[in-house]
């Protein structure tokens, strides 16, 4: 049962802490190491294939250090479970990212409220794209993109990743997460450098974030979307983001997309959804609620599955 109940403590640490600004975490950790390695090696020739090494480096000594630190502390004598379980709800409370973000769309919106200088300097702490020439619905609109793909690689990826390969997985994803939001971009600095980093997070949220629109639509009670995210998830310039992201178009009614800039350069990315509408911020609340309700299903799954495998 300890994986269950460290799932839930871990749970619950999150909803409580977030993500204290006062607290080392490991996200920070691993920023540093890939920001080291691109200047080092993001120059001169052979850029993909230095790319690559570094993203395999990365990923492996992440999975082989948690796992090491796993069975490290088993031989502890301290009524045997407690060491595991006390690093397991670290971990777990590191790598869930569902209530962080909530706060800072919530913030974002507040802010456009007031102005729309505010709601560019507050959108732009989660987003990646250019925000000083956004309107205020292209402030909103990124929030709320922003949040339909993080509830996919923050709280449904790590989840699904914990399932299939334990702590381990786990810890991995977010190294694997990270690297794509650093480098992962198609713009000239990163296009060679950053393909492995970009089609490895590829493949590790296949599979989340088709799992994240069908619960969108499934605690949202709007089977009836079905059609149309399958419609416009794939629409996405990524093979993932789409999905949920069309999932909460649909149940917000609006449209999602369109060009924007990235480190200088002009992204387009195609339209999802059809309705062009202002989006206010009780659609905030509605989308925050939906990502709250998704993440609880998914954590309630999890922890029944866990006390099932270890009866």
């Amino acid at each position: 049962m300890y994986s269950a109940i460290a799932l839930l403590l871990g749970w619950l640490a999150d909803k409580l802490l977030g993500d204290p600004t006062w607290l080392p975490h490991p996200i920070v950790l691993f920023g540093k190491a890939i920001s080291i390695g691109e200047r080092r090696l993001n120059k001169g020739r052979h850029r993909r294939a230095k790319g690559v090494a570094l993203a395999v480096t990365l990923i492996a000594t992440t999975f082989a250090a948690t796992y090491g630190i796993i069975h490290l502390l088993l031989p502890i004598p301290v009524a045997r479970p407690l060491p595991v379980v006390g690093f397991s709800v670290i971990i777990i409370f590191f790598c869930l990212a569902g209530t962080t973000l909530a706060r800072e769309v919530e913030m974002v919106f507040r802010a456009a409220d007031r102005s729309l200088d505010a709601g560019r300097r507050q959108v732009g702490r989660i987003v990646g794209r250019d925000t000083s020439c956004l309107t205020d619905q292209e402030v909103r609109k990124a929030s709320l993109e922003t949040l339909a793909e993080n509830l996919s690689d923050g709280v449904i990826a790590p989840l699904f990743w914990l399932g299939i390969l334990g702590l381990p997985g786990m810890m991995t994803y977010k190294m694997i997460n990270t690297l794509d939001s650093m480098i992962g971009y198609r713009t000239e600095r990163y296009r060679l450098f950053g393909t492995a980093a970009a089609v490895i997070d590829d493949v590790a949220n296949y599979l989340p974030a088709r799992i994240t629109a069908l619960l969108m639509i499934f605690v949202a009670g709007r089977p009836s979307l079905l059609r149309f995210v399958w419609r416009y998830g794939s629409r996405h310039a990524s093979p993932n983001s789409g999905w949920p992201e069309a999932a909460l178009a649909g149940i917000l009614n609006c449209r999602f997309g369109g060009t924007h800039t990235y480190f200088g350069e002009t992204i387009e990315k195609p339209y999802i959804g059809e309705h062009e509408r202002r989006l206010t911020s009780a659609d905030m609340h509605r989308a925050i609620r939906i990502n709250r309700r998704v993440e609880a299903v998914a954590i309630i799954v999890m922890a029944l599955i866990a006390a099932v495998l270890n009866c």
